[in-house]
């Protein structure tokens, strides 16, 4: 299963809401639901938000056990 943790904690040091990474990003509030439940997003989400956010996947999910 993958984790988000890692982005919410990176959005709140960045004093940044989910709304501003969904503007920023491109990306749609279902997109961001299903982030915000752990739910699967594409590579291609997660690569819009590394080049939104200027980091790498690393730091914005992880995989854990379930």
């Amino acid at each position: 299963m993958m984790s988000y943790k890692k982005l919410w904690k990176l959005l709140i040091d960045r004093d940044m809401s989910k709304k501003d990474l969904a503007e920023l990003a491109d990306l749609s509030q279902y997109t961001i639901n299903k982030l915000n439940n752990s739910g699967t997003v594409t590579t291609e989400t997660l690569t819009k938000i590394c080049i939104a956010l200027n980091c790498d996947v690393g730091d914005i999910c992880e995989v854990v056990a379930a």
